[in-house]
């Protein structure tokens, strides 16, 4: 979690001049642990595969499971490198959440809109420590309202929620 840290130019340059970066984390690795469990189950079925089709002579069929699981690689080379770009930041003004290596998507939902903000942990959530933020805005649709697989989840919350429902008496208690 960076707090004024500048942002990477990805992120950076949809940052408006008068605005600046107060929050910027990357979604929690917990993205990433269906990709893993797919590349080591399909690691452990091609060896397995390859143990009982060696004895056979089944040589090309052996060729295309390995080639199957090398597509799996592949795959779980490109959700890391999708989830190194992906940035979910609170500015001064806005929140923002950027995705995509090729296609890029930037969402965002002006702090001022947000009426009411909440977030929530699956079980799995509370044991890896990530959580999924939930935003309201005054009963419009937002290109912004859910921002899955947040790090530090309650530390985010109150974070943000000081900043969209600031102290009317100016104390910070």
């Amino acid at each position: 979690m960076t707090h004024g840290d500048s942002a990477p130019s990805s992120v950076n340059r949809y940052l408006l001049p008068h605005e600046h970066q107060v929050i910027m984390v990357r979604r929690h690795p917990a993205v990433l642990l269906r990709p893993v469990a797919e590349i080591f189950g399909g690691l452990i079925l091609a060896g397995l595969l390859s143990k009982w089709l060696s004895d056979s002579g089944a040589g090309q069929i052996l060729v295309l499971v390995w080639w199957a699981w090398l597509l799996l690689l592949i795959r779980f080379v490109w959700k890391v490198a999708e989830w190194s770009v992906d940035y979910f930041v609170v500015t001064s003004q806005r929140m923002l959440l950027t995705t995509g290596l090729i296609t890029r998507k930037v969402a965002m939902m002006p702090l001022t809109k947000v009426t009411d903000m909440s977030f929530q942990r699956s079980l799995l959530g509370r044991m890896l420590g990530y959580g999924e933020f939930v935003m309201e805005s005054a009963g419009q649709d937002q290109a912004l309202r859910t921002v899955p697989h947040i790090p530090y989840p309650e530390t985010l919350y109150l974070e943000v929620c000081q900043m969209i429902f600031p102290s009317k008496d100016g104390d910070d208690d």
